[in-house]
């Protein structure tokens, strides 16, 4: 089954400053909580639909979020569902990545294609797309075997990387640089949203690419 690999940009420290916080919500991170919270419920009547258990429903760990604890480790995927809503109440409107039957081993082989190529580790995609959730959440938050997953990619790597992947792309294998070239748009794309938006907005604190792996 192929996999759904999308995207959007958010000030990280923004994310983490909800887990935790249900009973000290500011106004905007009241209306952030009040989107996830039907978000959370769309996903769950999905899930129900299809049949699906997560050990929790997708409401119930967002309320395990907020309240600053992820206890159930059963219920990985729930979690992850639940955090990608709180997201997406704080970051840009989503945007896909591609899709791709086996997102980890494409990804791989890319890193690989690359790395011999002579770019630097550190712009390489594949363990920042499956990264999971930030390090600096004050609580351990278990990870999804089977999804979703989460990534991170700090935006001011998105230009270096994008021009260190277009300075090889003649010389990758061919199976892979088609995927590569619309790659290297959307990490410019975002690059230049990011540079305009830092010059000119003076409430712009967007510093991280949040990767979502679905399906």
């Amino acid at each position: 089954m192929s996999r759904i690999i999308s995207y959007r940009t958010a000030d990280k420290a923004d994310v983490v400053a909800l887990l935790g916080a249900a009973g000290n919500l500011t106004s905007d991170q009241r209306r952030v909580v009040d989107a996830a919270r039907e978000a959370a419920r769309r996903s769950q009547r999905g899930l129900d639909d299809q049949g699906i258990d997560w050990g929790l429903t997708v409401p119930e760990a967002l309320d395990h979020l907020l309240a600053g604890h992820a206890s159930s480790t059963a219920a990985a995927s729930a979690y992850s569902q639940a955090l990608l809503h709180l997201i997406d109440g704080k970051a840009s409107d989503p945007m896909d990545l591609g899709v791709y039957a086996k997102p980890s081993t494409f990804f791989s082989l890319l890193d690989d294609e690359l790395r011999r190529l002579g770019v630097s580790g550190e712009l390489l995609l594949h363990d920042h797309l499956f990264s999971g959730p930030p390090a600096e959440i004050p609580f351990a938050v278990p990870h999804p075997v089977d999804g979703p997953h989460i990534g991170m990619f700090p935006l001011a790597r998105a230009k270096p990387a994008a021009d260190a992947y277009r300075a090889v792309a003649d010389h990758v294998d061919e199976d892979l640089a088609h995927d590569l070239r619309e790659i290297i748009e959307k990490l410019e794309c975002e690059h230049e949203e990011w540079e305009y938006a830092t010059r000119k907005i003076d409430w712009y604190t967007q510093d991280t690419i949040f990767f979502s792996v679905t399906g």
